[in-house]
């Protein structure tokens, strides 16, 4: 088994992994990790929840440690996009924790938040830039950032970016950064829009990949509930939550109406729980995930706004109220536990008019995902039901909880999927 000694990382980067109690890479990391610290673009293919933020996070720190020379006022020397305001401070925090020991600078900037009070940070210049698309692009337009400089550039999780319309805005940003440049893709997912993307911004890259896409943590009991509608799926959801209240639960909805109605509908029958979604300011996102991670609240109800911006280890349910539009988008849902080779459990509620979701769904992964209850409309034979606790350790299962391969290229979808987080 390798170690992050193995890997020719610097002293600095060394002591910073050793005080967050990191010794052993993941695979993702121990493929990427050397490749990039050559200078080779890298195109990483890997499930979520596998430390791709690591995998990019250390080259890159160390080829800034190797150019010490100060950014000058309103220049980044590399830049970080990422589809949601929740992964790009998911990632700053990590790429923080890497560079604690240096006089590297890491900065964010996302929508939702004091664009004044941004234009004034980036006064300073910085050695990292991690931000969204859609305010990156407000502050070049507002002259505030020149991108001139920015030697390396990493695109995470850029699936979702095209899927949530960024392909327009990343058009707009790659023109104006410096050559040349290291280019770092990662992604869970490698739809043909994906393929076309790399060709165009990557330069004889360097694959990496540890899973097939589409494929989730091997850690992750999935099952699914066939239910006859809305009725049946809120019964069923607090069954399940009742089994096992001081779980972590996340919960998602397709929309940002149903989140908020679904959690207020649970807080009143005295659950423990909060949302997030599109239509909560920064702070009240940020305070939800926070009480999340420590435990103040217990049920998380999310829109896919929060398919791959949250990473907290102890996730131990995911639970798809509403099944997603978008096949990829399961995937990444599910992502959110099993994490750090933890085990997790995925539960599926599938009324009458999500069956075709779920299909694509299943043809993406290549896998049935076993029936905990009820049976598949239009499905001659049902599917054995699974067993209370399947893949899980004696105790941990839940009574009745328990028991994309195309992607969607359709843009009147997407759009509804992006209107919806």
């Amino acid at each position: 088994m390798s170690t992050f000694d193995t890997l020719g990382l610097k002293p600095d980067l060394m002591t910073a992994l050793k005080d967050a109690g990191l010794k052993t890479p993941t695979p993702i990391q121990t493929k990427a990790i050397p490749l990039a610290l050559q200078g080779q673009d890298v195109l990483g293919l890997a499930q979520t929840g596998t430390g791709k933020t690591l995998a990019f996070g250390l080259p890159l720190v160390s080829h800034l440690l190797d150019a010490p020379e100060r950014p000058a006022a309103r220049t980044a020397k590399s830049l970080i996009l990422a589809p949601t305001r929740e992964l790009v401070n998911q990632i700053a925090d990590n790429l923080r924790m890497l560079t604690s020991k240096t006089k590297l600078r890491v900065t964010t900037v996302v929508g939702g938040q004091s664009i004044n009070k941004q234009i004034h940070q980036l006064l300073k210049g910085t050695d990292i830039l991690v931000a969204t698309p859609g305010r990156l692009i407000d502050l070049m337009d507002r002259k505030a950032v020149d991108l001139r400089t920015v030697k390396h550039l990493v695109l995470d999780e850029a699936d979702q970016m095209l899927d949530m319309g960024f392909i327009h805005a990343l058009r707009r940003i790659a023109p104006k950064l410096g050559t040349p440049r290291q280019t770092m893709l990662f992604s869970a997912t490698m739809p043909k829009p994906m393929e076309e993307l790399s060709r165009a911004y990557l330069t004889n890259p360097a694959k990496v990949q540890v899973s097939p896409p589409g494929k989730a943590a091997d850690k992750i009991t999935q099952s699914v509930h066939h239910l006859a509608g809305k009725a049946e799926k809120a019964a069923k959801l607090r069954e399940i939550l009742s089994a096992d209240p001081d779980a972590l639960t996340l919960v998602f909805a397709r929309t940002k109406h149903g989140a908020e109605k679904l959690m207020k509908g649970l807080v009143a029958d005295g659950f423990n729980a909060a949302s997030i979604h599109g239509n909560k300011s920064q702070g009240q996102r940020d305070r939800a995930i926070k009480a999340f991670r420590d435990g103040e609240i217990t049920v998380l109800v999310a829109t896919d706004v929060a398919a791959r911006g949250i990473d907290i280890p102890g996730v131990a349910y995911v639970i798809n109220h509403d099944l997603p539009e978008v096949p990829d988008s399961y995937v990444h849902r599910i992502g959110r536990t099993a994490r750090a080779g933890r085990e997790g459990e995925a539960i599926a509620f599938c009324a009458p008019d999500e069956a075709d979701l779920l299909r694509q769904i299943e043809k993406l992964m290549k896998i049935e995902i076993p029936v905990a209850s009820g049976t598949a409309p239009k499905d001659p034979v049902a599917r054995k039901p699974q067993q209370r606790g399947q893949g899980r350790g004696k105790g941990q299962g839940r009574p009745a909880g328990n028991a994309a391969a195309k992607p969607n290229g359709n843009r009147r979808r997407r759009n509804r999927s992006r209107k919806a987080a």
